[in-house]
This record gives structure tokens, sequence and C-alpha cells, in this order.
């Protein structure tokens, strides 16, 4: 059983840094593309990175040169650092996870996503 757990949200500053932390587990590498998205209150869902299991890595042009996914594969863990945050980030941020034999596009079609983690960018 597939599941994902979120951590690492909070409140923040606008030009601030936050690292998100996923626990993973119930899933084997390198069959599943991973992934982030987001959800600001009373607006729709929106991606904002996608790898997949070759590895190749896709950011949302709104979050480009700021965010940055990794992953710690013997902790099962995967993080999205995020840097320069704007009031705009603010949002509730899921990961996300999809079996796949290769390649993936949209994050907000995956099979398996967390419950999320609160970020509010602020003065």
């Amino acid at each position: 059983q597939v599941q994902l757990v979120e951590s690492g949200g909070g409140s923040v500053q606008p030009g601030g840094s936050l690292r998100l932390s996923c626990a993973v587990s119930g899933i084997t590498y390198p069959n599943y593309c991973m992934g982030w998205f987001r959800q600001a209150q009373g607006k729709g869902r929106e991606g904002v990175v996608v790898v997949n299991t070759y590895g190749r890595t896709t950011y949302a042009d709104t979050v480009k040169g700021r965010f940055a996914f990794s992953r710690d594969i013997p902790k099962n863990t995967l993080y999205l650092q995020m840097n320069s945050l704007k009031p705009e980030d603010t949002a509730m941020y899921y990961c996300a996870a999809h079996r796949s034999g290769g390649y993936c596009s949209d994050v907000l079609s995956f099979a398996y996503r967390g419950q999320g983690t609160q970020v509010t960018v602020s003065a």
C-alpha cells in the first residue's frame, strides 16, 4: 500500500525559504513517477514539479529557479526546497506518486497523494 506523508510546512516571510519533506512507503524505485502539486484556497490545483522514472525533472514556470526537488532513496523521503518565496506561493502542498513505465507529465493525475502541508508566505 502506497502512503505519502508530507511535513515541513509553516509560515514564512516573503523572500524566505522552506523545505518540505514527504515520507514515502509502499513504492519501489524506479517504477514510480514522483512530484508535488499545490492548491491555494479557493483556487484550482497547480502542478509544481514532476519527476519521471528516468529522473527527468520538470518544474512549473511559476517556480522554476526557486524550487528544487530532491530525494533520499535510502530514507524513502522526497524533498521540495523552496527559496525566494512569494505570497502567491501560499497554498497547501501535496506530494504525489504514480506507477509508470517511464514518462509522466501531469502530476495532477497521479494515483497517490498525501494529505498535504500548508505553506503561508506573508509579511
